[in-house]
């Protein structure tokens, strides 16, 4: 994270300063003199939630957070607020600013910050001019009494752990091949002390991992398949928790071609895999005592000579038999062998994250995910709850089995796509076939990846997912 976060110690007097109040009783705790206070309060009559005061030698930024609604409401307003801050810190080119907490409780400060520091993120990596960097902010100092040194190291954490996702996410296949994707897994576990193994291509193979070596049969870089674990010795459960997801490093549709305008954003066809890393990354920097594994399964998919074809039949890693008839369905060939190879850790639940199918974006946009759930309701609705904490909502669409004959194959265990209708759906009860554990399948296509500017979930990469599945393994322990 560019962005340095740490605890104030005293009260700020001349530096550039965000005050956060409830209403104008609390004017009187700031240090500002009558005219800065008539101004403020005729600003606010005017409904304006955020005040700027310019004393030339510093700024003065009153923010007023008297939201209503539910606690999970509030504090997304309080993050959207932090984001508004925050574009009016960097057209004033602020490079350090005070977040003084005059009225607010600490897990108010805390999503604001985080709000101000997740709409700080830039990508900006390909960008040569020195002016191109629009966001100047470079440090915020908390002051407030509730907040702990503990609380914003935590915080930083999530902060980092989204960038890192978000990175990948936007990096390109020119770059980001599945063999540079393992090896950015493996840098986060070097930094986050978790163990992370590799299988290459030779290793896959001994696996049988026919899904996922299909997929990878058009491209000229080899597969891999990483495992990142977090195995605590403090570890309070018996069982993992496994993540999967999905790492498509880019997705032409293969010989199903995508039209061209389909895939001008198919870099992004990885974010599961890059939001499980993520995760972890968190999970494991943050020392949580939980045993968690993520299992990602990378490989581009293209049209090459020798593709995997409409027609073909697949043996997978578990020995079922798959009937292709569409090479684009590919992200479900790959995740069904991870599922599989999922059994041997004897799991508490499997949760897998995915850019699957274009039927879920449709059915509810970006504004949250779909989720399905198997043998693991009460964890779903934890899930849930986890996710509207955090505002990375869940949409909970049925698993009847009524769907399995829409997948159902003359010639095979089961075909890779069922009708026109419910894809999001047959997608899942596909990979479910591939599963004898508590499973939760959330299909990510909307939210992940925004062609426009969304508050402080930013455009393109968004690194939905880590901020879910981090305060869903933290509750297990809270």
């Amino acid at each position: 994270m560019e962005t340095i976060l740490r605890k104030a110690l005293r009260k700020p007097t001349a530096a550039d300063t965000v005050y956060l109040v409830k209403s104008r009783t609390d004017l009187k705790n700031i240090d500002l003199s009558e005219d800065e206070l008539e101004f403020v309060k005729r600003e606010h009559r005017a409904k304006h939630n955020i005040v700027e005061i310019n004393r030339y030698k510093n700024r003065v930024y009153v923010v007023y957070g008297d939201f209503t609604g539910t606690r999970a409401n509030r504090l997304e307003d309080y993050r959207k607020q932090g984001n508004q801050a925050r574009v009016l810190l960097n057209k004033a080119r602020v490079e350090r600013v005070v977040v003084s907490a005059v009225n607010a409780s600490q897990e108010e400060t805390l999503a604001f910050t985080e709000g101000l520091l997740l709409g700080n993120y830039q990508f900006l990596k390909y960008k040569k001019e020195a002016g191109k960097k629009e966001n100047k902010l470079e440090e915020v100092d908390v002051y407030a009494a509730g907040v702990s040194e503990q609380d914003l190291e935590v915080l930083r954490i999530i902060v980092e752990a989204v960038y890192n996702a978000r990175d990948m996410v936007n990096e390109p296949v020119s770059y980001l091949t599945a063999t540079q994707f393992a090896d950015e897994i493996k840098e986060l576990g070097r930094e986050s002390k978790a163990k992370v193994e590799v299988f290459n291509k030779k290793k896959i193979e001994s696996l049988k991992m026919g899904g996922l070596l299909a997929v990878n049969k058009g491209s000229i870089d080899p597969p891999t398949f990483s495992v990142m674990e977090w195995k605590p010795k403090n570890k309070v459960n018996k069982k993992p928790y496994v993540f999967v997801g999905k790492g498509v490093v880019y997705d032409t549709g293969g010989l199903s071609l995508k039209p061209s305008n389909f895939m001008d954003t198919m870099k992004c066809d990885m974010a599961g895999g890059a939001a499980v890393a993520g995760a972890m990354y968190a999970i494991a920097r943050a020392q949580l005592p939980v045993w968690v594994v993520a299992l990602i399964p990378a490989t581009d998919n293209r049209p090459d000579g020798n593709a995997y074809t409409p027609g073909d039949v697949i043996e997978m890693h578990d020995g079922s038999t798959v009937e292709v008839l569409n090479t684009d369905a590919e992200g479900r060939m790959i995740l069904a062998d991870a599922l599989s190879y999922a059994k041997n850790y004897n799991p508490e639940l499997v949760i897998d994250m995915a850019t699957l199918t274009g039927a879920a974006s449709r059915a509810i946009g970006p504004q949250a995910m779909v989720g399905m759930v198997v043998k693991a309701q009460e964890e779903f609705d934890q899930l849930q709850r986890a996710g509207d904490q955090v505002h990375e909502r869940i949409v909970e669409f049925p698993m009847w089995d009524d769907y399995k004959e829409q997948i159902k194959s003359e010639i095979a265990d089961l075909k890779n796509i069922g009708g026109v209708d419910a894809g999001a759906i047959t997608a899942a009860k596909f990979l479910e076939h591939f599963t004898d554990y508590p499973y939760i399948h959330l299909d990510i296509a909307g939210p992940a990846f925004l062609s426009k500017n969304d508050s402080y979930r930013g455009i393109q990469g968004t690194g939905v997912g880590v901020r879910l599945l981090f305060d869903f393994i933290r509750s297990k322990v809270e």
